[in-house]
């Protein structure tokens, strides 16, 4: 089955499958994201993962010396200091300069970093949690926007919609292609984003659970062997503070595989749901 959609066009990828931006050291650099690269996805740096710009360049470089396939670089802003203003100058030219050509930015004010992405020629895509800041990030420029739902972890808002909501109403409203996030983590609930209109899927905990990503097994095992019948799973869709705990996602993953492995499995399960549809006749 071939996935080729304004997404893929956009970000340059087989599949519009979208690795998360990890920001604890050592988890969002090289080893995971050029797998997912190689694999079909976009595999993603994150600038915050990295101690200073040197090791920042340099791991980037690696990566570019390991894939011919895209890598995404990705800037975290959670407040507004001098670190932002240096995050900029250093992390952001480094990313330009070394020719990455699509940038993620999320949370805080992030106008500069998208309008020196973009008058670099390069694609900027932003993450948030609410319809209300993708129509305001619209409007400043960006190319697309990835919605987290509230079943995805991190930061939670208390406008945010679960990721169906976000999706569905959210094409209504916003122009760009729209990602889902929040709770996918198989290739039905790609297969689900898909139809309710995201151009793609973005994944953090689904691919916290594969084995190039840099954490013990006894998170992982968490992961793939979640009870979603268990009360504080449950809960913690109610949540407003921040929560770092897997996401939703923990209930759909049942495997630690490599990373290849994953995203071939996803892209069976699609073409199986498909064939679903067309066996019974809502697709010919």
């Amino acid at each position: 089955m071939k996935f080729d959609n304004i997404l893929t066009r956009m970000i340059g990828t087989k599949y519009p499958i979208i690795q998360g931006a990890f920001g604890m050291p050592g988890t969002g650099d090289s080893r995971l994201a050029v797998p997912v690269s190689e694999a079909g996805g976009l595999g993603i740096l994150t600038a915050i993962s990295f101690k200073d710009p040197d090791m920042f360049q340099e791991d980037l470089r690696i990566a570019k010396s390991k894939t011919d396939k895209p890598i995404a670089v990705n800037f975290s802003i959670l407040h507004e200091t001098k670190f932002v203003e240096d995050y900029f100058d250093d992390f952001l030219k480094i990313t330009l300069d070394e020719g990455v050509e699509t940038v993620f930015t999320s949370a805080y004010t992030v106008s500069n970093i998208g309008k020196a992405v973009k008058d670099a020629g390069g694609t900027w895509i932003h993450k948030c949690a609410t319809i209300r800041h993708a129509l305001s990030i619209e409007k400043k420029g960006a190319d697309a926007v990835v919605i987290v739902g509230l079943e995805g972890t991190g930061f939670k808002n208390p406008d945010q919609h679960t990721t169906l909501i976000n999706i569905t109403a959210g094409r209504k409203l916003i122009k760009i292609p729209i990602i889902a996030a929040g709770g996918i983590g198989d290739g039905r609930g790609f297969v689900a984003a898909l139809a309710a209109g995201a151009a793609g899927v973005y994944m953090g905990t689904a691919f916290m659970a594969t084995k190039e990503y840099q954490a013990k097994d006894k998170l992982k095992n968490k992961i793939i062997n979640r009870d979603i019948t268990d009360p504080e799973y449950i809960k913690k869709l109610h949540k407003i503070d921040h929560d770092v705990k897997p996401s939703f996602a923990s209930g759909v993953v049942d495997s630690v595989l490599p990373i290849k492995e994953f995203i071939d499995k996803i892209i069976k399960e699609a073409e199986e749901v498909m064939d679903e549809f067309k066996k019974f006749g809502m697709l010919k």
